[in-house]
């Protein structure tokens, strides 16, 4: 991470603890931090095979703190790729000052690379080397590049052929009855990763994917 980002995430959680919400509200969690690792095979575990689209080498491990649904501070780790590494601690630096809430944050294999069972466990995450859930042909999903991250997927449920998924999701389709943690329109989650260009999955008509954002789109 280069300096003046870093500098940048320190005085944008300094503002966090002075805007209008009220610096007693903030006082309690520690500045957020971040950390960046390169990975190797072994450890993507099943997340990654040979035929991927990328190398071990082309992704990392980001650790970084979020604020739980308790309201307290946890460290979490997502695997990205290495070319969005800023952009994904800019966000999470802006929903930490936001205090958003997030339920679990470990990297797929901790799943085995199943993307169900992680959804299932209300998981953040972001690489996997999966093919996309659509109709159609097999292809790549962004998330097999490390070019996506699927936020609290219970509370920002993929409405794919009718069905929730994760099917706890099924009490969150109500997107008007807005509790914690779901992704909104002009939102805490949608902003942060619209302010580095990200794009929101909750935006498409046929197949609403709410916890999905993305760096292309797809």
């Amino acid at each position: 991470m280069t300096v003046a980002l870093a500098v940048a995430l320190v005085a944008l959680v300094a503002w966090g603890a002075n805007s209008p919400l009220g610096a007693t509200a903030k006082a309690n969690l520690p500045l957020f931090t971040s950390s960046v690792h390169a990975v190797d095979a072994t450890q993507l575990g099943a997340t990654w095979r040979p035929g991927c689209p990328v190398a071990p080498a082309q992704l990392r491990l980001v650790r970084l703190r979020f604020v739980g649904f308790d309201g307290r501070a946890r460290v979490g780790s997502i695997v990205v790729n290495a070319k969005v590494v800023d952009a994904v601690i800019r966000v999470f630096a802006a929903l930490y000052a936001d205090r958003f809430p997030i339920k679990r944050m470990v990297p797929e294999s901790h799943f085995g690379g199943s993307d169900p069972r992680s959804m299932a466990a209300d998981n953040t995450s972001g690489f996997n080397c999966r093919y996309a859930v659509a109709s159609g042909p097999h292809q790549w999903s962004v998330h097999a590049y490390g070019g996506a991250i699927d936020v609290n997927p219970v509370e920002n449920p993929y409405l794919f052929d009718g069905a929730a998924q994760p099917a706890a999701g099924r009490a969150y389709l109500d997107r008007h009855d807005v509790r914690p943690g779901m992704a909104v329109p002009r939102g805490a989650l949608t902003k942060g990763f619209a302010s580095v260009g990200w794009y929101w999955g909750g935006r498409w008509s046929a197949s609403p994917d709410y916890q999905h954002f993305s760096a292309t789109g797809g």
